[in-house]
């Protein structure tokens, strides 16, 4: 530091700075010349790395911190946990590495911080590995196309936006819009398969009662054997809502390093994002546009870049992103949510008239898509999806106009008729996710007009009856269906099944 701070600064810190070079020297260690909100500055620790983890000796212990600003005079270092315990004067020390997790198997079933510790009342995790919180993200040679399905069991998904291993498909919305629900739908869906998928769901600054009442849910439904919560609360120091996202990511890399298949739902990145630019402004970082830190956009796209299909020769592991953003009025074009749509390959847009409209899951099929597309889809729920999403945006947009007037020729009657049933089949209650054999019965009986006697507030019940008979008589047929690797084609033998049954069905509920 130069001469001039140095004398500015109080008799006590400049006898501790003397001291320390004395015997030590600065570039290994330092002195806390100041902390408050969560940062502490530090003089000395030439050799500091970015992201190195710094230990603080206070009269209560060592305290850890991580390095983010290094400036020339001094460093200005995030408190991981309690900073009253800190104190100016106190010496600071180089740990020699850089902040990792803990991770492995050992994790499964438990709800933890961002460092790792047990939230749940829960013994002690001791893990035999831990991987670095910050890492770089497999290159694209490293990288194979993603091709394997991810089903959420959300039929209004599956069959117009599919999800793959590997993608990274955004979720965005106004608050209370059934983000949340459809991420949780997809994590009981891997439970409910059998599916090989380890999920982890960060939850970044969320109340602390919500994420107890889902993890009580994940246990009801038994997906908390193969599931690993992060959980930070609205009121946990910015450093680790920061680090949330991160850490989750570090333990979902160790699965899909091994080969295996990891499924990450960040809850939410708007309060990360919020939480970082808290951090930026308090290390005086200048903000760039709307009061953001220039460097918000590097903050998502580097953790989301981490998620990718791995090639045969790395093991042919996944990891799949469900990043969640939260909207103002519907605004899309707002600073944060435009980051990360420029970032993900595809977003799913919960939209508030719909889900106000009773329509739920609120999807709308304008504003979404996934440009993985087919690729990520089975056979079979892409032979019956392929008009789908183009038939349900023309009939909304058929249904705005034909408000307005009773004149309709026949062909758009008949448009807007098709429309109101497959709006209606779409509707799926939260914690029910639909097998593949489920999806395309429906979709195949409503699209080959099985079901167009039937008034539209009867479809779910006309539905279910579809279902429940053939499972009952042709539980074979449906089994090998649910394997999605055979096309439902119009002479197929079991698209004829499916079409007889749902008119058999139909007939209880027409006229």
């Amino acid at each position: 530091m130069a001469d001039l701070q140095v004398a500015e600064l109080s008799k006590d810190l400049q006898a501790a700075i003397a001291g320390l070079e004395k015997n030590e020297g600065l570039q290994s260690a330092g002195v806390v010349i100041r902390v408050g909100d969560g940062v502490a500055w530090v003089h000395g620790l030439a050799d500091a790395g970015y992201s190195e983890v710094l230990q603080i000796d206070t009269k209560n212990g060592v305290v850890e911190a991580f390095a983010l600003n290094l400036m020339e005079d001094e460093i200005g270092a995030v408190i991981l946990g309690d900073d009253s315990k800190v104190a100016a004067g106190d010496t600071v020390r180089l740990k020699g590495e850089i902040l990792t997790v803990p991770v492995g198997e050992e994790l499964l079933g438990r709800v933890v911080n961002p460092l790792g510790q047990p939230l749940d009342g829960g013994p002690a995790i001791n893990t035999k590995a831990t991987n670095p919180v910050e890492r770089e993200a497999v290159g694209v040679m490293g990288r194979k196309h993603v091709h394997e399905p991810m089903m959420t069991g959300i039929m209004a998904i599956d069959a117009m936006f599919p999800i793959g291993r590997g993608q990274r498909e955004l979720i965005i919305g106004d608050r209370q819009t059934g983000k949340t629900a459809v991420a949780i739908d997809t994590m009981i869906n891997q439970a409910r398969n059998k599916s090989d998928v380890i999920n982890i769901y960060v939850a970044v600054g969320q109340k602390l009662s919500k994420v107890a009442a889902l993890v009580e849910r994940l246990k009801q439904e038994g997906v908390m054997e193969q599931t690993i919560v992060v959980a930070t609360g609205p009121s946990d120091p910015a450093s680790m809502l920061y680090l949330a996202p991160y850490a989750g990511t570090a333990m979902g890399e160790y699965f899909r390093d091994k080969g295996g298949h990891a499924l990450m739902v960040y809850d939410d990145l708007t309060k990360h994002a919020v939480a970082y630019r808290q951090m930026s402004l308090l290390l005086r970082r200048p903000p760039g546009r709307e009061a953001f830190p220039g460097d918000v956009f590097y903050l998502h796209s580097r953790l989301l870049e981490r998620s990718a299909k791995l090639s045969d020769d790395l093991g042919a592991g996944s990891l799949t992103a469900l990043p969640i953003i939260e909207t103002q009025a519907g605004d899309i074009s707002a600073y944060i949510p435009t980051n990360v749509i420029s970032i993900t390959d595809g977003q799913i847009f919960m939209e508030t008239d719909l889900f106000n409209q009773g329509i739920r899951p609120a999807i709308s099929a304008g504003l979404s898509v996934s440009r993985v597309g087919g690729d990520a889809q089975t056979k079979a729920v892409k032979s019956v999806s392929g008009h789908l999403k183009l038939g349900l945006s023309q009939f909304r947009e058929l249904a705005s106009f034909a408000q307005f007037g009773s004149d309709l020729d026949e062909a758009t009657k008949k448009q807007i008729d098709r429309g109101q049933r497959l709006t209606e089949l779409l509707k799926q209650p939260q914690y029910q996710p639909m097998s593949i054999w489920e999806q395309c019965a429906s979709i195949y009986a409503v699209d080959a007009g099985a079901f167009d006697g039937v008034p539209v507030n009867k479809i779910k019940n006309a539905q279910m009856a579809l279902l429940t008979k053939l499972w009952t008589d042709h539980k074979k047929d449906m089994q090998e269906l649910n394997k999605g690797g055979d096309k439902v084609e119009k002479d197929s033998a079991v698209a004829k099944l499916i079409e007889k049954t749902a008119k058999a069905a139909a007939k209880g509920f027409e006229g």
